[in-house]
């Protein structure tokens, strides 16, 4: 199993992003996947969620109408569409994949990526 994040990297203040993270090893059709963050000196937060088929997705507050979360399930992948970054969405990215469902809860998810990092700068 694998979970490969990736597009991180410095932006500005206002500026935009787009995370991917490529799937392998698993069914990847049957799990919901999400995206996570941490800070440093924070714990790990939930950001975005989709379900299995793309149909539903789920943001927290601090990014809702920020963020877009995607997936392409022909290519295993999904994505993460971050606008008007913010200082405070500075931090290490990670994607997971949690069996059936697709939930904001961290314990829920099995798989988990090696994380992307994001830096914004005011």
């Amino acid at each position: 199993v694998q979970l490969q994040a990736s597009g991180g990297g410095l932006v500005q203040a206002g500026g935009s992003l787009r995370l991917s993270c490529a799937a392998s090893g698993f069914a990847f059709g049957d799990y919901g996947m999400g995206w996570f963050r941490q800070a440093s000196g924070k714990e790990r937060e939930f950001v975005a969620t989709v379900t299995w088929s793309g149909s539903s997705t789920y943001y927290a507050d601090s990014v809702n109408g920020r963020f877009t979360i995607s997936r392409d399930n022909a290519k295993r992948m999904i994505y993460l569409h971050m606008y008007n970054l913010k200082p405070e969405d500075t931090a290490v990215y990670y994607c997971a994949a949690e069996k059936g469902l697709a939930t904001k809860y961290e314990e829920n998810y099995v798989y988990w990526g090696q994380g992307t990092q994001v830096t914004v700068s005011s």
